[in-house]
């Protein structure tokens, strides 16, 4: 186990959003209705601008991660005398219906950032070039394990610069004053919440949205249970739905959860007060600048048969650029460089997605990242599972994430979101 013992300077910011989902059909509509009724977010924009201007679109809104894409940006820059690098903020729960948007106009971004989870479903909607061509070159491309490569029918659309997974975050100074050891099993955890709670402080924090977000952290918990996309069972799911409601009756884990994105539980578990939050690596530049109370991660206590999703980014090129090929090597000199990774991790504590990178020292020695790291080979799982079909994805994630929160809210008893969710995973996996 590693902590990190300094006291951090409160200062205020938004955190990064995680995951998200998107049904294709009803997002083909909302981004018609959007069209229709000529409305816009910010930087909805889809002008693509000169040959010697880079648009950039991304959902980022922590400042850590926005200070990537500005450091990127001055990178490029650098080595491109004359270019300009466009970064434009699209918010997170608005990037795909506004790429599918811009398909029937024939316009977009030259590089995309997005959920890597929804390649499938930007490619059918022709939101995304195929990079075949351009990647079967590049001479870096063997150091890039298959699990970060996207791929759709056979091409491929997308690659990720980073790995993001989930960990168990606690508060250092409050375990020792409890005399608690970070938890290595799942009756630790409980014990160890058992004895917060009863010294009036909070035990967990996470997000139990309706949505992707949602199943993203469910995952860990119903497959310590024994669930298994490819081959689910009401048992193994009713199990894990019954340990979150087990933490929402005993006042553990506070019903709000089911508002909460991945940024308010870490905001709440960064203001003190908290035990522990099941959240990712991403959220090291937040806890330094943060935090006030030393801090830790340890490997969620899954036990032999939990997994965690690794997840991340993906960098594509639009469908439409007018500069791809300009788009192409941004992408190979930021975020697919062992210096743009590293730049990455420096900045938002994402961990790299090349193999060379991965083994740098700034990855091995950080006693924050390194439990992330170790998680990979333990308990890493492809994300999205490879048991579903590519249309099935969206609906996966939106079905695992609306069932976790009915349990979370108390509007369905686990039994019950068991046989939902396993009913309509069932008819996903046998979707053609």
């Amino acid at each position: 186990m590693y902590f990190n013992a300094e006291r951090h300077s409160s200062s205020p910011g938004k955190f990064r959003p995680r995951m998200r989902f998107g049904l294709i059909a009803g997002t083909i509509v909302a981004a018609a209705g959007l069209i229709l009724s000529g409305c816009s977010g910010p930087g909805a924009s889809t002008t693509t601008g000169s040959s010697n201007t880079l648009t950039v679109w991304h959902y980022f809104s922590d400042p850590n991660q926005v200070k990537v894409m500005t450091d990127y940006a001055d990178l490029f820059q650098k080595n491109h005398a004359g270019v300009t690098v466009k970064n434009i903020y699209v918010p997170y729960d608005q990037l795909d219906q506004k790429l599918i948007a811009s398909v029937g106009a024939k316009t977009g971004p030259d590089v995309v950032v997005f959920n890597g989870a929804d390649t499938s479903n930007l490619a059918l909607a022709g939101t995304l070039a195929p990079l075949d061509a351009k990647w079967s070159t590049f001479a870096d491309k063997g150091k890039f394990p298959d699990s970060v490569i996207h791929q759709l029918n056979g091409k491929t659309y997308a690659v990720q610069g980073y790995v993001n997974l989930l960990g168990l975050w606690y508060n250092k100074d409050l375990l020792d004053s409890l005399k608690i050891a970070p938890p290595t099993t799942i009756d630790e955890l409980n014990a160890a919440m058992a004895k917060v709670k009863a010294a009036g402080k909070t035990g967990i924090t996470l997000s139990g949205l309706p949505n992707s977000q949602g199943e993203w952290q469910a995952y860990p918990w119903l497959t310590a249970a024994g669930f298994d996309v490819a081959k689910p069972s009401a048992g193994a799911l009713r199990a894990g739905f019954s340990t979150v409601a087990d933490w929402i009756s005993k006042g553990y884990l506070s019903k709000e959860a089911t508002t909460w994105d991945q940024t308010v539980p870490f905001q709440k578990f960064a203001a003190g007060g908290v035990a522990f939050a099941e959240n990712g690596n991403w959220q090291l530049a937040t806890a330094k600048s943060t935090a006030k109370f030393a801090y830790g991660v340890v490997p969620l206590p899954l036990g032999r048969t939990g997994k965690v999703y690794l997840g991340g980014e993906g960098e594509g090129i639009g469908a439409f650029s007018k500069n791809p090929d300009l788009a192409w090597k941004y992408l190979q000199e930021t975020y697919w460089s062992n210096a743009g990774q590293l730049i990455a991790l420096k900045d938002s504590g994402t961990i790299p997605s090349r193999k060379d990178t991965a083994s740098d020292a700034a990855v091995t020695s950080d006693p924050i990242i390194k439990p992330f790291a170790d998680s990979i080979a333990s308990m890493g799982a492809n994300y999205p599972a490879d048991a579903l079909p590519p249309a099935s994805v969206a609906n996966q994630q939106l079905i695992g994430g609306q069932e976790w929160s009915a349990v979370l809210g108390g509007a369905s008893s686990p039994t019950d979101a068991a046989n939902k969710y396993l009913q309509s995973l069932t008819q996903l996996l046998n979707a053609k």
